[in-house]
């Protein structure tokens, strides 16, 4: 059972506070969660304003499924936050 997981390294350099950043990140969030039926949890940076990292995590039947997920979701991230997506990364884990 293959799992993916993705990692978003965040710079929101407008924020100056953690509620501006609480909405931009809990924004993102609710939009890949809805539009990719995933999982998505602010990882890193809780305590500071103007960075994050948030983890993304699927679980398919296929490989390739998954191959195809990431793409979709790397592209989606660079549309939702633009210059603010620092980085990303993914993983495909194989389970027993």
């Amino acid at each position: 059972m293959p799992i993916l997981f993705c990692s978003l390294d965040l710079y929101l350099p407008y924020c100056h506070s953690l509620k501006e950043k609480r909405k931009v990140v809990k924004s993102t969030g609710d939009k890949l969660r809805n539009k990719f039926k995933c999982s998505v949890s602010e990882l890193e940076h809780q305590e500071l304003w103007q960075r994050s990292r948030l983890g993304i995590a699927a679980i398919a039947s296929d490989r390739q499924i998954l191959d195809q997920m990431s793409e979709k979701i790397r592209r989606e991230s660079e549309m939702l936050l633009g210059g603010d997506l620092l980085g990303f990364s993914d993983q495909i884990i194989e389970l027993d």
